[in-house]
C-alpha cells in the first residue's frame, strides 16, 4: 500500500508453531484494516533474545510458552501477559515414514528405537517444544515404568536431527528427510501429518495433571547470558502480550481485539489451534478487549 503511516504497521513476533494457521488471519486483518503486518516467525526464546539482547521490540508477542513472560520479560519489558491457547505433544509421521503401517500408541517407543529410523526434535535451548520433548521423555519413563527410557528416546533423536523450531522440523518431515518428529498436535494437524496420540499422563496437554507434570524438570536458559534455571513440567499454554515499548500500540490493541473476536476464534480452531475462549490475563495494563477473562 502507498502512503501508509507508521501507525498503519504491526510488528508481530510469533511462535513458529502458529505461523501456518495464523497467516490467513493476518491477511484478513490487513485487508480489513489497512494495517500492514511485519511478521517474524521463530522459536519463542529467539524472540525473547531479540528483545532483551538486541533491543528489538515488537507490537505483539505470541509465544508457545506463557511462562516465558514471567521468566524473562515481566516486569522489565511487559506489564501483563495472557494465556490464550493449549496444545499437546505427539509423535508425528507421514505415510512415507519407515514402519508407518506398524506404529501404534502401544509400540511407538520400539519403532522409534529402530536403527534405520530417523527421529527429529527441536532445540530445547530456544524452543519450548524442544524442552517439552525432554519433559515428555521423563514422564514416559515413569508412566511406562521403563528405567532408562528417557535417555534411550533422546539417543534415538540425535543432535543432527535437531532444528531450531517446530515449523522447520515439520518441513523436514514433509520432505521425507525424517521419519518421525516430536511436535505439537496442532502442527501435525495443520500440516496433514499422521500422528501417535500419547497418553494424557505424558503429553503435557491435560490441565488436570499439573501436579503430575511438575514432578519432572529440565534446565533451560536463564534470564542473563550464560545462566540456567530449572523448569518444571506443566500443561502446555501459549501466551501473548503487548510490550511496554511497542512502537505501534494502537495497531497492537486493534489486532488483539481482532484476534479474539468470535469469527477469528472459530477460524483458528478450525485450523487446529486450541484457542481459549477467554484469555487468562496476568498482571495489569492489558487491553480492555481481553480483560473479560479470568484475570489473576
Amino acid at each position: 500500500m502507498i502512503g501508509l503511516l507508521a501507525a498503519d504497521t504491526l510488528v508481530l513476533f510469533v511462535a513458529a508453531s502458529l505461523t501456518k494457521p495464523l497467516q490467513p488471519v493476518l491477511d484478513a486483518f490487513t485487508a480489513q484494516t489497512g494495517i500492514v503486518v511485519q511478521r517474524e516467525s521463530g522459536a519463542s526464546l529467539e524472540h525473547v533474545r531479540k528483545i532483551t539482547d538486541l533491543h528489538r521490540v515488537p507490537d505483539v508477542l505470541l509465544l508457545a510458552d506463557a511462562d516465558v513472560f514471567p521468566r524473562y520479560l515481566v516486569p522489565a519489558h511487559a506489564t501483563w501477559y495472557a494465556d490464550f491457547a493449549r496444545n499437546r505433544m505427539v509423535v508425528a509421521y507421514t505415510p512415507k515414514s519407515k514402519h508407518a503401517a506398524e506404529i501404534t500408541p502401544d509400540n511407538w517407543m520400539s519403532i522409534l528405537a529402530k536403527g534405520e529410523v530417523e527421529v527429529g526434535r527441536t532445540d530445547p535451548k530456544i524452543a519450548p517444544v524442544g524442552y517439552r520433548t525432554l519433559l515428555m521423555f521423563q514422564l514416559a519413563e515413569r508412566f511406562y515404568q521403563k528405567p532408562g527410557l528417557a535417555k534411550s528416546l533422546l539417543d534415538h533423536a540425535p543432535d543432527r536431527n535437531m532444528r531450531p523450531n517446530a515449523a522447520e522440523l515439520a518441513g523436514l518431515l514433509a520432505a521425507g528427510e525424517l521419519d518421525y518428529i516430536y511436535d505439537y498436535q496442532s502442527v501435525a494437524e495443520s500440516n496433514g501429518f499422521r500422528y501417535v496420540a500419547l497418553p494424557p499422563a505424558i503429553d503435557l496437554g491435560d490441565a488436570q495433571r499439573e501436579k503430575e507434570y511438575e514432578s519432572v524438570s529440565v534446565d533451560v536458559r536463564g534470564p542473563t547470558p550464560g545462566s540456567t534455571m530449572l523448569l518444571r513440567g506443566e500443561p502446555i499454554l501459549y501466551g501473548m502480550s503487548i510490550p511496554r515499548a511497542a512502537p505501534h500500540p494502537a495497531s497492537a490493541n486493534r489486532f488483539v481485539e481482532y484476534l479474539f473476536s468470535p469469527t477469528v476464534l472459530k477460524q483458528l480452531r478450525d485450523a487446529h489451534v486450541d484457542m481459549i475462549a477467554h484469555p487468562v490475563v496476568h498482571g495489569a495494563g492489558a487491553p480492555s478487549s481481553i480483560r473479560g477473562g479470568d484475570d489473576r
